[in-house]
């Protein structure tokens, strides 16, 4: 009877992201045989190398490991997660040496496609009998096949990014343009630039350069030409798009879930780059002041519900673009493009009731992440996708040209300003994706999800069974002995 209680305990726990228990080991290994152990370590460090290096955070990432580790009989292990390296220690018993092993993450391209297709490997491991030698034959297929579409459907989502920011922030059709054309030059030339080994801080800084000058050119030519735009909006959208490729929720996550050392260095790697954006924005406007170009200036205009359609559709394309921009599947985009429209809503709608944008931005946040696992869980898509897609409208791209103008015009204070709370919104964003997982994580499914369509067959199923469960439970007990 302490059996049933328990199962009837376990089965009303709501997880959506973290390895859901199973009987271990699935499919024991023999401990005494050192190449079936190192098989099984390699099999594990390597699914932790695809996650982390996708910008999963390091709990998530060890729990992984650690999953994969004991579904073949190496439940006793030391598993250690840092910025670029997994380390991993497995006891064997008394009269067996431990067995270890380490891997190096090389971070390439996001591919949330290779994403998925891990989760999904290590759901049939949990699942199915899978022996270790086909799930890492699995898993070769997966990271060396390759990105499900051709590169320039990847630029081609860059470059939507952009103009959806630029109309999102309220730029015209000419703006939104000129931003596409400029996305895709950035990321066409970084592309060559990346072939030449040249450091992404420089790739960053060329970017920051290229993002600017068409806002100079159009600053410069719309007196003259009597045409009325906001060339400041094309820079602001070229950051944001910078800036969404950049591992800020990952960073964040790891601070606040006890990982300080990886949360240091992915924090570093954040400011660092950011600061090779300002730097290229700033050399450019320069280098147009001195040749008498006229430098876009800055409207402090925020962001309202005026125009909310207009806004709430250009929020669900830029999160919809930026996965199509990481090679998410195509199950995941619909779910990406209703996270990004979500949080858009949210985020004006609770700056419209007096709150200022850090305070927004953490609520449209906590939002996404929440959504982002049960959408999740429908699409079998990881929740990184959804989250990190729906809050990339969000992103302070506006905010930090702003403070980097008002340092270029001497105007320490209300750059300084501007700059401290572009980081408060970064840093509430990635906060609150990280409230909305564990609110995911740990509370049952709301219930009104249960009147929509195929969302509520499965809750149907488990009250079912937990009826069933608790009258023979009530059987049991009343029968005599």
């Amino acid at each position: 009877m302490s059996q049933a209680i328990g199962r009837l305990v376990a089965d009303r726990q709501a997880i959506a992201d973290t390895i859901v228990s199973a009987p271990t080991p699935l499919q024991p290994i023999d401990l005494t045989d050192d190449a079936r152990v190192a098989e099984v370590l390699d099999l594990a460090v390597r699914v932790g190398e695809v996650v982390l290096a996708s910008g999963t955070g390091v709990v998530d990432t060890t729990t992984q490991v650690r999953f994969i580790a004991a579904t073949y009989g190496l439940s006793r292990c030391s598993i250690d997660v840092t910025f670029d390296a997994i380390r991993i220690w497995a006891e064997r018993g008394a009269e067996l040496p431990p067995a270890s092993t380490m891997r190096i993450v090389h971070y390439r391209s996001l591919d949330f496609t290779r994403l998925a297709a891990v989760d999904r490997l290590t759901r049939r491991i949990r699942n199915e009998v899978v022996a270790p030698d086909d799930a890492r034959a699995a898993l070769d297929a997966i990271t060396s096949a390759p990105h499900p579409y051709h590169r320039w459907m990847a630029t081609f989502g860059w470059s939507l990014l952009a103009a959806s920011i630029a109309a999102l922030l309220g730029g015209g059709t000419l703006v939104a343009a000129i931003s596409f054309a400029t996305t895709l030059a950035i990321d066409r030339v970084n592309r060559v630039l990346n072939r030449f080994g040249l450091p992404f801080f420089f790739q960053h800084m060329v970017g920051g350069a290229i993002a600017a000058t068409p806002a100079i050119a159009l600053a410069t030519l719309a007196g003259p030409m009597d045409i009325d735009v906001d060339p400041t909006l094309i820079i602001a959208a070229g950051i944001t798009v910078l800036l969404s490729g950049l591992q800020l929720v990952g960073a964040v996550q790891d601070g606040i879930t006890g990982a300080p050392i990886t949360a240091s260095a992915r924090m570093l790697e954040v400011v660092m780059m950011t600061g090779a954006i300002i730097a290229g924005i700033a050399v450019a406007l320069r280098i147009g002041d001195l040749v008498g170009a006229t430098v876009p200036p800055v409207y402090l205009a925020s962001r309202d519900i005026t125009d909310l359609a207009v806004k709430v559709v250009a929020g669900a394309v830029a999160a919809l673009a930026f996965a199509l921009a990481c090679y998410a599947e195509r199950r995941a985009l619909a779910a990406a493009a209703i996270s990004g429209a979500a949080g858009t809503v949210c985020f004006l709608l609770v700056q419209q009731t007096g709150f200022g944008p850090v305070v927004s931005s953490g609520v449209a946040a906590t939002l996404v992440g929440l959504a982002g696992g049960l959408m999740a869980r429908r699409a079998l898509t990881p929740p990184l996708v959804v989250a990190v897609a729906g809050i990339t409208p969000l992103l302070p791209g506006l905010k930090v040209y702003r403070g980097l103008y008002a340092l270029l015009n001497d105007e320490l204070l209300i750059g300084a300003n501007q700059l401290l709370a572009a980081i408060g919104v970064g840093c509430a964003l990635a906060a609150g994706v990280t409230l909305g997982e564990w609110f995911d994580r740990t509370v049952r499914r709301p219930r009104i999800l249960s009147r929509f369509g195929s969302l509520r067959r499965p809750i149907v199923r488990r009250r079912r069974a937990d009826r069933g469960l608790r009258a023979a439970l009530r059987d049991s007990v009343r029968s005599p002995r």
